[in-house]
């Protein structure tokens, strides 16, 4: 089963939904949300990426920035920004990017069954990544951002949903990146019980994106449990946020790589290596891979296409046969010598949205020496390897569009 819970959500009100809309923590650097919040001080920045607020030399994870935090959401709390339901609700967020729109039910999610595993894994986590959202969860006393789950798409959800958003949106706006997003509170008792049952027939729920938020939820919620000499399950701390989206709706993009130099091999000593697992060929122009078993990659102002070799044998397991994973054995490991590119400092990882054009920027800048850009990683996988209990290799998947922070906050007390 999995449980799905309504809760009192603290949401913005609606003419402010817009500017305290932001994007989550992780997708901006702190200059890049720093920018981004200049000039707007209702910005969900302020408390998801609370050290815009203070000394740039200040370290990201100093006790002041998370203070900061908690000031910051007390402030929306407090001067009317933001307003508590009053009743446990579920709601539905939709988001439309390209003419694709995606519906989520938004809730809470059980920390036992993350702990039992019927909310699926498929990312290994960093713990300094996972400090630092336990930490921002203690001090807010709050999720301030959802997790975003997928399950296997139900028809009888779809029919409940499909009824809701007939009904006038709550919110609805367009954020800066022209992805539109619309909101839906349901409080019809009826509507909200119903979900909650068919949720219970729903095998499993699966972690698409936001590992560390929660992970960093169930540490919390173990924390407490520890505290409270009355613990009884129950608690709102037993809980985290989330949007459980449809598999059959989601959209993943590429998750491509950049790489700093060639592990002391020219250009030409790179190619040859190369030809010996894939069959490679020189581009006209700059193109995405068409398919599995593709890459593309950016050398030196030239596009190459490779594509596995008939004779290079990947194993048949679940993991080995990712594109990720080919390009991280043959390529990254076998020839340019990274071995661990969780750690390893001579990559970096550009999330599909920001095309092809951001490989060429960062190979032509001479920060890095060669790009690869990947055929994106399919729902169908992803749910194959939590089911399977494996792991996927880091950056895997880069789901699109990002959920916003900021319309509804979940209090843990």
């Amino acid at each position: 089963m999995a449980i799905l819970r309504p809760f009192c959500g603290w949401r913005p009100l609606p003419e402010f939904v817009a500017e305290v809309a932001a994007k989550p923590y992780d997708v901006l650097s702190s200059d890049e949300a720093r920018k981004e919040a200049e000039g707007h001080p209702l910005s969900f920045l302020h408390v998801g990426k609370p050290e815009i607020d203070l000394d740039p030399t200040i370290n990201i994870y100093d006790i002041r920035v998370y203070e900061k935090a908690k000031e910051n959401l007390e402030r929306f709390l407090t001067k009317g920004i933001f307003r508590k339901d009053p009743e446990p609700y579920l709601y539905i967020y939709s988001q439309t990017m390209n003419n694709h729109t995606q519906y989520g039910i938004v809730g809470c999610v059980s920390v036992q069954e993350y702990l039992n595993d019927k909310i699926k894994k498929h990312e290994l986590t960093r713990k300094d990544k996972e400090d630092d959202r336990t930490k921002h969860i203690l001090y807010t006393n709050a999720h301030t951002g959802p997790i975003f789950l997928t399950y296997k798409a139900s028809s009888s959800v779809d029919e409940i949903v499909s009824k809701i958003i007939q009904q006038k949106p709550v919110y609805d706006f367009i954020a800066s990146d022209g992805v539109v997003h619309k909101f839906w509170v349901i409080s019809n008792r009826k509507d909200v019980n119903d979900l909650v049952e068919i949720f219970k027939s729903i095998p499993a729920l699966y972690v698409a994106d936001g590992h560390h938020r929660s992970a960093s939820a169930v540490r919390v919620a173990q924390e407490m449990m520890k505290k409270n000499p009355n613990h009884t399950g129950e608690e709102e701390y037993n809980y985290f946020l989330a949007v459980c989206f449809p598999h059959n709706q989601l959209k993943i993009l590429d998750y491509n790589r950049v790489v700093k130099d060639l592990n002391g091999r020219t250009k030409e000593e790179f190619l040859n290596e190369l030809k010996e697992n894939f069959e490679v060929r020189k581009l006209e122009q700059k193109m995405k891979p068409a398919g599995k078993g593709e890459f593309t990659m950016y050398l030196e102002g030239d596009w190459y296409h490779l594509c596995v070799s008939k004779n290079l044998k990947v194993g048949e397991d679940l993991i080995s046969k990712l594109d990720v994973s080919i390009l991280q054995n043959y390529v990254l490991d076998l020839i340019l010598g990274i071995k661990d590119p969780r750690t390893d400092k001579r990559i970096d990882f550009v999330g599909g949205i920001r095309g092809l054009e951001e490989l060429e920027r960062r190979v032509n800048s001479g920060e890095m020496k060669v790009a690869f850009a990947l055929y994106p990683t399919s729902i169908e996988e992803l749910i194959a390897v939590a089911d399977a209990g494996k792991i996927m290799p880091p950056k895997s998947t880069w789901f699109e569009p990002k959920l916003r922070d900021g319309l509804v906050i979940h209090m843990i007390e």
